[in-house]
């Protein structure tokens, strides 16, 4: 499925199969996977049908699955100029001027 002009919920469905995918091929009960991952058996079975969770529930079944390293590389800046790398640079290093007290003109 290409993501990219996917509207919301088929993104989501799409992500819960996938856990669900991984759970199986790992061979793990859903009742099992929710108690590793400290989970309801209700918010995994809701994760994997229709993807609904907070992220926090995606991240405790990801990390139950041993699959944490996949979300390593998500939303990570990808740097492709140098002014894009010197633009990063520079909002990084900016700092908010401290604020004038009142009795200062």
């Amino acid at each position: 499925m290409a993501f990219i002009l996917a509207p919301t919920h088929e993104i989501l469905q799409a992500l819960g199969q996938r856990i669900r995918a991984q759970r199986l091929a790992q061979g793990l009960p859903q009742r099992e996977l929710a108690q590793m991952a400290g989970l309801s058996l209700g918010a995994l079975r809701k994760l994997e049908s229709s993807g609904q969770s907070s992220l926090e529930t995606l991240v405790r079944a990801v990390q139950a699955l041993g699959l944490a390293d996949e979300l390593e590389d998500r939303f990570v800046l990808k740097r492709q100029s140098i002014a894009q790398m010197e633009q990063v640079e520079a909002v990084s290093r900016r700092q908010r001027a401290s604020r004038r007290s009142k009795g200062h003109s």
